[in-house]
């Protein structure tokens, strides 16, 4: 089947449907059950395992099916609908204020602890990240306030190795706390300086302090799953040698110039919501056990390069990047924590003396979204816009079926 114009000429099903059985032959052992999951599901995304319904033109008879998505949340085809939602959800969350991009990394060191403990690693990356920031914003040296944060984990590197990071969009200021971050009921808005949020030196340093004494707590409760490699890191001496070299370096905290306001935020938010670790129009080609996909050198200035593999080993690399079940990867701080929000955003707006955002700054989410774009249901042969539907239950054959996508 030729492609649509708008799809792919090679997705990330089709490494799975072509060489999932020889990755699952050498590393199934190890996959969690969520990894299964997404591996099962991305194969049948868009095929007849999942039903779907028939588009029959009354005018000519053509027949055109379209299958149902999985909507796994790492599928590459199934996060249009669910980004859209979330971002009509977002716009009335803003404030007419300038908004900061902040970008915390964890170091390579702890690469193996994160894919071992997932769930624990990423967990105290958030509140880390999120402690850093309230930490230092509510020091009166540097603002005396309590900004509004959101956070995205992304695990992943350009060519797909584990590299775990968190992006943060915070407002630039927040309403006015004592050093502990408490506000009080006469709180004013505090403005950060223009073009400027925190100093990052400080930032990271607190990220790194933060992050540490975590990390030593989950360990001597026991949290933390210490087998194969990371065996002799069970014994407390050892696990504080290995820690210590990490106390002595300064770790990647990146802020960016600010966004300057709503729109331009759900603009960002619209390409980092809802990311997956490859997209399928990264993919060049999948032949002879091997796999092609583009990636940017951010070393070489950002220079795009291409990068070739193994394709078990390319299945190998995105699996680790599937989160466990239940996992939150969008998280709300501050300001905008969710049980006290409304109360808070009511408040700013009214210290701004600002109108609700939502209408000003309505996302291109505002208009109703179809999975399948309004012209894709005219005829493809004869152009009639007199098409039915004919519900497709699945099919339970072993095969996945032709990808509709």
């Amino acid at each position: 089947m030729t492609p649509s114009p708008d799809r792919p000429a090679v997705e990330v099903a089709d490494v799975i449907r072509q060489y999932g059985a020889a990755f699952r032959a050498r590393y199934g052992r190890a996959l969690t059950a969520e990894q299964r999951q997404a591996l099962r599901d991305l194969a049948r995304c868009r095929t007849a395992a999942l039903g779907g319904h028939l588009d029959r033109c009354l005018d000519c008879g053509h027949d055109r099916p379209a299958y149902n998505s999985c909507r796994n949340r790492h599928c590459p085809k199934c996060q249009a609908l669910a980004r859209a939602r979330w971002l009509d959800r977002q716009a009335g969350h803003l404030l007419p204020v300038e908004y900061y991009h902040l970008v915390f990394t964890l170091p390579a060191e702890l690469s193996e602890l994160a894919r071992s403990n997932p769930t624990v690693v990423y967990d105290l990356l958030f509140r880390a990240a999120a402690g850093a920031v309230r930490a230092v914003a509510a020091d009166p040296k540097h603002l005396g306030a309590c900004p509004g944060l959101l956070l995205v984990l992304h695990t992943w590197g350009q060519t797909l190795q584990l590299h775990p990071h968190i992006h943060g969009v915070v407002t630039g200021g927040g309403l006015s706390c004592d050093a502990d971050g408490r506000i009080d009921t006469a709180a004013r808005w505090v403005s950060c300086r223009p073009g400027f949020f925190l100093p990052v030196r400080v930032l990271s340093r607190a990220f790194r302090g933060q992050y540490l004494v975590g990390l030593r707590r989950a360990h001597a409760g026991g949290k933390l799953r210490l087998a194969g490699k990371l065996r002799p890191l069970a014994d407390p001496a050892a696990f504080h040698a290995f820690l210590r070299p990490l106390s002595e370096k300064d770790w990647v905290v990146y802020a960016k110039p600010p966004f300057g306001g709503p729109a331009q935020v759900l603009k960002y938010l619209a390409r980092y919501a809802h990311r997956v670790a490859i997209s399928n129009h990264r993919l060049l080609w999948v032949d002879g056990g091997r796999v092609a996909f583009r990636y940017k050198d951010y070393a070489a200035g950002g220079r795009e390069k291409v990068v070739d593999v193994d394709a078990v080993e390319f299945l190998r690399r995105f699996v680790q990047h599937v989160l466990p079940a239940g996992f939150v990867k969008t998280r709300h701080y501050g300001l905008l924590a969710n049980r006290v929000r409304d109360e808070r955003l009511a408040r700013c707006r009214l210290l701004l003396s600002a109108m609700a955002v939502r209408a000003a700054a309505a996302p291109p989410s505002g208009q109703p979204v179809e999975v399948m774009p309004a012209a894709e249901r005219c005829c493809p042969r004869c152009g009639s816009r007199r098409v039915q539907s004919v519900p497709l239950p699945p099919d339970a054959s072993p095969s996945p079926g032709r990808d509709t996508s």
